[in-house]
């Protein structure tokens, strides 16, 4: 499993590209070879970038989902839905299809922000808003109910 690590804010050309940061460039170059998958976040307007192993890895989750329960196709078709397989260039650049783009509402400027496993991509202002939506002390209860659970320690 890997721990990418930091958040980096960059533009989006008007063909969709970015220039790649060359710290994050660093981070993902030994997932460089066998790709990206770029999808739709599922609770929020920005999108996910998943190297392909990590993306194999959720996949292969839900492929143990049982495909005559209505509720589990209707999950996995919207969780697909929009999904495109992406690579970086030679020149470090990231094509972000048009209506991922769209989904997302991205504008010029963008963050790209590390969330353990994969990268989120966001217009910088709707980040800069989600981050400013929650005050000080919504963030410090979310933390308690998600991470001060008493069995935290005996999580593998």
């Amino acid at each position: 499993m890997i721990n990418l690590i930091g958040t980096y804010e960059c533009k989006v050309d008007a063909k969709g590209r970015l220039m790649v940061p060359s710290a994050l460039k660093k981070q993902l170059a030994p997932m460089m070879q066998n790709g990206f998958v770029i999808k739709r976040a599922v609770f929020q307007n920005c999108l996910e970038l998943y190297p392909m192993d990590e993306w194999n890895i959720l996949m292969g989750r839900m492929n143990k989902l049982n495909r005559f329960r209505k509720k589990n196709v209707d999950f996995i078709r919207k969780f697909t839905a929009g999904v495109k397989t992406v690579e970086v260039d030679t020149n470090g650049r990231l094509l972000i299809p048009r209506d991922l783009i769209g989904f997302a509402g991205i504008e010029k400027e963008i963050v790209l922000s590390s969330a353990i496993n994969i990268v989120e991509i966001w217009d910088k202002e709707k980040y800069e808003q989600n981050l400013e939506g929650s005050s000080e002390s919504d963030f410090a209860d979310l933390a308690e109910e998600v991470m001060g659970n008493e069995d935290f320690d005996a999580i593998p």
